[in-house]
């Protein structure tokens, strides 16, 4: 049996962290669906520019919207909304089977908009609706103003993937913002059952320390992180809160890992995905990642539903002068910075290829 098999088995959805338009057209897509147990993807603005910088998968479609589009952005939004819906569509068997809970791709709004809830909200609605697909989420940062605009956009029955999550802390105020989307639908009467996931980036604090941690835990601390979150997901699956909106129909949010690829050369490829099996929870992996796990990876046993030794490494880590909550702020205003300017790569990138059609065109 396979590793990412044995995962899934375990009860961790597998998704990609990728999509592009080639892969869904050569069956690449498909194929890891039915060989390697992938059961979602979730797609960026820098997966979008890859895609679309370094192939010719997208020329002609650009060729063909860009004088119906009003601006690059548009153009964009056209474009991965065709790739997503028909990745939807071939992930949409998986999303009947499992009612809902597994399934999903992702759509991020524009991080242009990330500090103005309205906008993000009514940005999310449109989204959500041109897709006209029960398993595409709306990606909104987990940022305080993304806060306000998560409820309300669960309120709306948009679903939502709570991205630019580092921390407990952040994730339990994403949690909240859920669930309060969640209980106000109840109170107008309204279905409660509106999908969720609540992403925590991982490898990003090993990067942000490097060279800093204590003796014997390089590496270590992105996994202590995400297995003191993992303790307080699995206990707020058993609070009274989460209970009673159970009762009433509600789907949990579910904890997605994401951001699992190694950075450190010398380290496991396979590090963050071996140590953060966990049944109930996500993980969304890079391609290369995908098919290293597939290729030589291993399952030791599931994550402890208490983090294992998680504390005792952000101990070690407190005693070198490391303060894990304000690093966390520092990883999510820095992530919130770096989505902005591969939004503005994007969208240069898109203008490009749309004045090199426009040349060709007048050619």
């Amino acid at each position: 049996m396979k590793a990412t098999e044995q995962l899934h088995h375990l009860g961790q959805s597998l998704w990609l962290d990728n999509i592009t338009r080639g892969m869904i057209s050569s069956g690449t897509l498909g194929r890891y669906i039915r060989e390697l147990s992938v059961t979602g993807l979730t797609s960026n603005p820098s997966i979008f520019d890859r895609a679309i910088r370094d192939t010719g998968f997208y020329d002609e479609a650009i060729r063909r919207k860009r004088q119906a589009a009003h601006g690059a952005e548009q153009l964009f939004f056209e474009l991965a909304l065709e790739d997503l819906t028909n990745a939807a569509d071939l992930f949409r068997p998986i999303h009947n089977a499992t009612n809902g809970v597994d399934g999903w791709v992702s759509l991020e709004v524009s991080p242009l908009l990330a500090d103005d809830p309205v906008k993000t909200i009514e940005a999310a609605g449109r989204l959500f609706a041109a897709a006209n697909r029960p398993n595409l989420f709306i990606k909104i940062p987990g940022t305080p103003p993304g806060l306000t605009a998560i409820e309300e956009a669960i309120f709306a029955g948009i679903s939502v993937n709570v991205t630019l999550l580092f921390s407990r802390d952040q994730y339990w105020k994403a949690a909240n913002a859920y669930m309060r989307g969640i209980e106000r639908r109840i109170e107008a009467g309204l279905n409660p059952v509106v999908h969720s996931v609540a992403s925590i980036f991982v490898s990003r604090w090993d990067v942000a320390v490097a060279g800093k941690e204590p003796a014997g835990l390089r590496d270590r601390l992105g996994i202590a992180v995400a297995g003191q979150t993992y303790k307080a997901y699995r206990e707020l699956l058993t609070s009274p809160r989460w209970m009673q909106l159970a009762a009433r129909g509600a789907s949990a949010q579910r904890l997605l890992w994401a951001s699992t690829g190694a950075k450190n050369p010398k380290a496991s490829d396979i590090l963050y995905i071996s140590a953060l099996a966990a049944p109930d929870t996500v993980n969304t992996m890079p391609e290369a990642t995908l098919l290293a796990f597939a290729d030589h990876g291993r399952v030791p046993g599931a994550l402890p539903v208490d983090g294992g030794d998680c504390e005792a490494v952000l101990d070690g880590f407190a005693r070198a002068g490391i303060d894990a909550g304000k690093l966390a702020e520092q990883l999510q205003r820095e992530g919130a910075e770096a989505f902005v300017k591969s939004w503005n790569d994007l969208i240069l990138c898109i203008e490009s290829k749309s004045h090199a059609a426009r040349a060709a065109a007048g050619a």
